[in-house]
């Protein structure tokens, strides 16, 4: 992607303001440009590719046999909507691990010298991130049906399980984006991310039911958005249990989370780069 692209005045305020238009432009051209990136660092994509098979596997065949008495057909068909709720925590993490490094090998600093409006690099991120996302529930999918999953509804159920994990997944990475920004080191990020995420995934529903936890923490998984999430999934693909009440919980965590997380960081951002 070339300067010229980003700095072309068309579309721009005379007051130095950024035009829709040009943000729009300013957008799809950083979107092109870490879509490269993954093109020619292939390794980037591999928390999206492997991650959904090596846990699918892991989990059903070290786990789903002691937790359904041997039946793992049953635990794969709750274990994988439930990890479709884990796929976009795992790699929203990456993502702010990928924006410290971006700072810290002065990728931003290029950014900071151009005419663009200092969301359009974060907004850019999100999206290619988010197919990312995407990605990785097709393959979790893919490895699913591969090892029994049964769909007992439909496509348009199944395409509404899938987009409702990546828009929550989409929420965190603000979260994530932040954090990549606040903390000096890569390694600080990872620390952070996993005190985030272990109480997140393993306090909530994904992985088992909560009938048999503690009374304290059967609590907090019933606030915990991810257990709202997959049990949303869950209805979604099987057709058992409520969809409305989960869905609108969803939804309304990926808001709450986007509304109040993305001008933060989109304000430290500026900070940094000002």
């Amino acid at each position: 992607m070339s300067t010229a692209t980003m700095t072309a005045p068309v579309g721009g305020k005379s007051d130095g303001r950024i035009g829709l238009r040009a943000n729009l432009r300013h957008i799809g051209a950083l979107v092109r440009r870490y879509t490269m990136q993954i093109r020619y660092e292939p390794f980037a994509m591999f928390d999206a590719l492997a991650m959904p098979i090596v846990f699918a596997l892991l989990f059903t065949y070290v786990f789903g046999g002691a937790m359904t008495g041997g039946n793992r057909s049953e635990y794969v068909n709750y274990f994988i909507p439930g990890l479709m709720a884990m796929g976009g925590l795992n790699i929203a993490m990456s993502i702010g691990i990928g924006v410290n490094d971006d700072f810290s090998k002065g990728v931003m600093d290029r950014f900071r010298t151009m005419p663009i409006a200092r969301s359009s690099v974060l907004i850019a991120k999100l999206i290619v991130e988010s197919g990312r996302m995407l990605v990785s529930t097709i393959i979790l999918l893919i490895m699913g049906f591969i090892m029994g999953f049964e769909l007992e509804t439909g496509p348009l159920e199944l395409l509404a399980a899938v987009a409702l994990s990546v828009v929550f997944g989409s929420s965190l990475t603000w979260i994530f984006m932040l954090l990549g920004m606040s903390l000096s080191t890569p390694q600080a990020v990872s620390g952070m991310g996993f005190l985030v995420m272990m109480p997140l995934q393993f306090g909530s529903s994904i992985f088992a039911p909560t009938a048999t936890m503690p009374g304290w923490l059967r609590s907090f998984t019933e606030y915990n958005p991810l257990s709202r999430l997959a049990d949303a999934a869950r209805a979604l693909t099987s057709g058992h249990g409520a969809v409305a009440e989960p869905v609108m919980v969803t939804l309304g965590w990926a808001v709450a989370l986007t509304v109040v997380i993305a001008p933060l960081a989109v304000r430290r951002f500026r900070n940094k780069t000002s």
